[in-house]
């Protein structure tokens, strides 16, 4: 299986919360057969997950890692790179 990361800094001014991470699991959930994980400072959480990311306490500045596993493993994360680096479109 195909394994890839990227480091991302969340740059929306409310950072991971509720609305932003529903976006990002929208995209995440429409992976299926592909593992998506977020972490940062060592904590990881499954980005299939609307809890987890939120529990990430991720502000704006913080530097998140987005991994994935998968036959579409390339395309899933640059699509959710591409989310976090437009500020979630949010602002």
């Amino acid at each position: 299986m195909t394994d890839v990361y990227a480091h991302v800094e969340i740059k929306n001014i409310k950072g991971l919360h509720a609305r932003a991470a529903a976006a990002f699991v929208k995209i995440a959930d429409g992976f299926i057969g592909t593992d998506i994980s977020v972490s940062k400072n060592g904590q990881e959480v499954s980005g299939k997950s609307i809890l987890g990311l939120m529990t990430l306490a991720a502000s704006k500045g913080t530097v998140i890692t987005i991994k994935t596993e998968g036959a579409e493993a390339k395309k899933a994360l640059d699509d959710l790179v591409g989310l976090v680096n437009e500020k979630f479109n949010e602002d």
